[in-house]
């Protein structure tokens, strides 16, 4: 099946298109005739299953259908809470990809920053917010966010609300939207809580569900690097030293560490370019097209803006950044090692990512190997082991070939060392 079987309209077909999209994933199939019919939806599945256009692309052909004829400021017609102010941000990237071509416009909002600039978008009018459970309540008790006009309303990664002790903040917001309205409910996992919330505000609701990718190909060649955060940039410079590396897909978490990481490149003679959500649809086909001619060795990006790139015989894969939702991971690095050919992918981890790299060893079922013979080689307290021999620089290996200077053992905790972890492990929200 095609995206064009699905009744989309053409001016998001269109940005589909730009974006390298023609067949939707499997949830996307099942759930967007079920929005674009109006009904409510409950939907099991994680992130990296293509869920976010699941939702967002019917969401906007609806909201597009159905433009309010009143004069003045736009109403919130439409309201995605989601627990994190990573996963916000990649949810209004996708709102801003597809719904490039239509007059509608998102903002998205979260806790940790200056309230001033959000309330400022607010006032001059957005037709979909997005937003973390608690600045949303903040602006709403302040009075600066009204949502009695709404008629979407999406919960997403519901049981991490749960898990984060977010499930009354949302109960409180539920209670202040209209009980006229469409209903987008997601959930990885149903514990009984979660079950209950969902029965309460959805309305006959068509049930989708989906298995998320957990495997990597095995014809990757996985390697893993502790280092510091300070010294990644070094790390990747010296790894990229070796010239049989002819091009690879670099990862970064945003928009501007994909800049800040190409000027650094640049600097030292590597050719480079970013691509993410904030460049124009020329530039980023001009930096995937001379990616693909191989003008540009390295091409880094982010990951909403890293879908659908396609490039043949893509050898390496590098990790700059460990994603935060696993299912990321497979993703990333399974845009090399296709159709039968042999890849690489590199991941750098530093303190601050060690629970990242556990959901990531979890979710594929097996530990990926360190390489230790490395001249920025970091120990963390707790997590990994000491070398047992003095560390000396070892060129990576070349797609294809035998692993060098990798560790067979797994990362096991040893006796703890006198190395302290860079940075803290807490992050906000």
């Amino acid at each position: 099946m095609q995206f064009t079987e699905l009744g989309i309209i053409q001016p998001i077909l269109n940005a589909l298109i730009d974006e390298g999209y023609t067949h939707p994933t499997p949830i996307q199939q099942q759930a967007i005739p079920h929005v674009l019919k109006g009904n409510d939806l409950l939907g099991c599945a994680q992130t990296g299953t293509g869920k976010t256009a699941a939702f967002a692309i019917p969401m906007l052909q609806l909201l597009n259908q159905n433009q309010p004829k009143t004069v003045g400021r736009r109403p919130i017609r439409a309201l995605i809470l989601t627990p994190t102010r990573e996963l916000a941000i990649q949810i209004q990237e996708s709102f801003d990809v597809y719904g490039k071509n239509l007059q509608l416009k998102n903002f998205v909002i979260f806790g940790g920053v200056n309230q001033n600039p959000q309330v400022n978008a607010i006032q001059r009018g957005i037709d979909v917010l997005v937003a973390t459970p608690g600045r949303l309540l903040d602006l709403i008790n302040q009075g600066y966010i009204q949502l009695n006009q709404l008629e979407i309303f999406v919960l997403d990664e519901a049981d991490r609300m749960l898990d984060m002790g977010f499930v009354n903040d949302v109960k409180r917001i539920i209670a202040k939207i209209p009980a006229k309205r469409q209903t987008l409910f997601f959930s990885a996992t149903m514990p009984n809580e979660i079950q209950a919330l969902a029965n309460s505000i959805l309305r006959n609701p068509v049930k989708v569900e989906v298995t998320p990718v957990s495997s990597t190909a095995e014809t990757i060649n996985q390697s893993l690097f502790y280092v510091s955060k300070d010294n990644k940039k070094d790390l990747l410079i010296h790894i990229l030293a070796d010239k049989s590396i002819e091009t690879a897909l670099v990862f970064t978490r945003t928009k501007h560490g994909a800049d800040k990481l190409v000027k650094h490149l640049v600097k030292h003679g590597i050719t480079a370019q970013a691509i993410h959500g904030n460049k124009s649809q020329n530039a980023r086909q001009n930096a995937l097209t001379n990616f693909k001619n191989r003008s540009t060795r390295i091409l880094v990006a982010t990951d909403i803006a890293a879908r659908g790139i396609d490039v043949d015989e893509l050898t390496h894969v590098i990790n700059y950044e460990l994603p935060e939702v696993p299912e990321t991971y497979v993703h990333r690095i399974g845009r090399t090692g296709r159709a039968g050919n042999s890849g690489i992918s590199f991941s750098f981890c530093e303190a601050e990512e060690t629970s990242d790299l556990r959901s990531i060893h979890k979710l594929i079922g097996k530990q990926i190997p360190v390489v230790e013979n490395h001249p920025y080689h970091e120990i963390f307290e707790g997590f990994t082991k000491r070398p047992t021999k003095p560390s000396r620089p070892a060129r990576p290996q070349r797609a294809g070939s035998a692993p060098k200077g990798h560790s067979n053992s797994q990362a096991k905790p040893s006796r703890p060392s006198g190395n302290k972890p860079s940075g803290n492990n807490k992050r906000r929200y």
